[in-house]
């Protein structure tokens, strides 16, 4: 098949994305679909305006998020993380490959809704998994829930673009969402003392695993994304905006057409920073194969979504790795 050309700009700042025409069909699809391509190659980050979500919505997932880690220790341990990727991660569970030091954040992470007994939580390695409610926040889960069903529904229309930019039918990467690995995490930053090495992170440098990322911060910022020049660029809060970047899979996917882009967090602003990222990808039992333009040659052997992102876990979290 031939791709679309994109054009070339001169990248230096994270650019901001009307969206808005890709809810009207495929013709809106593809003209956001060609913005896009025209920016995630060279940067692989974008900010989206026009997206849809309510901002009600976006203030009740803060609120849930600042209750909960404000909460006491012994609540917050109730549920953690064991076994699964679901639950509460405290300071020092999470380190980025190839970074000195642990990260300094604490997150809750919760994923598509399974039942305990579904039979694909042990098909998935655990990808898919139930999640860990905790029992002194009660209306948390309702908040989370209808948030992630929210953000996943715009990610798949960011999939269709991202589809139609390269000229492909426009569902090509949105086949398979029936039970998708789509994951968030409301994540805290304490402030991170001047002292500290400048080594330590709030989020070490890395790469998204899956296929797209749709983050909201608050006004505090701090995140940052590298430059080609090896410079890194502030990601400065924009009110009504998410950022947007693309994973490791769509990467892979797009046979290397759109960037999976590193980025951390430094969060320098001595107060208090909260996030709220949802990365979106497909059915875990998806084979992501990747789509060549004609006469090209696949960069990437097949691989299992679930299997792919499960490597990566695996040098990433300490809840996953044996106890010495």
């Amino acid at each position: 098949m031939a791709y679309a050309a994109a054009k070339k700009l001169d990248i230096d700042a994270i650019p901001l994305i009307d969206v808005a025409p890709m809810f009207e069909g495929p013709a809106g699809e593809r003209h956001v679909g060609r913005r896009l391509l025209e920016t995630v190659d060279q940067i692989g980050f974008f900010y989206i305006e026009k997206h849809g979500v309510p901002e009600t919505q976006v203030a009740d997932v803060f609120s849930v998020a600042e209750k909960f880690f404000k909460a006491p220790e012994k609540d917050k341990e109730s549920v953690r993380a064991k076994g699964t990727h679901r639950g509460f991660l405290p300071i020092g569970e999470a380190t980025m490959p190839g970074n000195e030091h642990t990260d300094l954040k604490e997150s809750f992470i919760w994923g598509w809704d399974v039942a305990e007994d579904d039979a694909d939580i042990e098909l998935s390695g655990g990808m898919l998994a139930a999640n860990r409610w905790p029992h002194f926040l009660p209306e948390m889960s309702a908040v989370l829930m209808d948030y992630i069903d929210t953000v996943n529904t715009l990610g798949v229309r960011l999939l269709r673009a991202f589809a139609a930019g390269l000229d492909l039918e426009h569902d090509t990467f949105v086949r398979r969402f029936a039970k998708p690995l789509t994951r968030g995490a409301i994540i805290y930053y304490p402030p991170q003392p001047e002292e500290m090495s400048e080594t330590q992170f709030g989020v070490g440098p890395h790469t998204d695993y899956g296929c797209i990322t749709l983050l909201h911060q608050d006004e505090t910022g701090g995140l940052q994304v590298k430059h080609r020049n090896g410079d890194w660029l502030t990601a400065d809060p924009i009110p009504g905006t998410f950022v947007v970047n693309v994973g490791d899979l769509l990467h892979r996917w797009s046979n290397d057409r759109f960037l999976s882009n590193s980025h951390r967090v430094i969060n320098a602003s001595g107060r208090e920073r909260y996030s709220v990222p949802i990365v979106v990808d497909p059915d875990w039992d998806t084979v992501i194969d990747p789509v060549t333009a004609d006469g090209e040659e696949a960069k990437y052997a097949p691989t299992g979504c679930a299997e792919y992102i499960r490597g990566l876990y695996e040098k990433s979290f300490a809840y996953r790795k044996p106890a010495e």
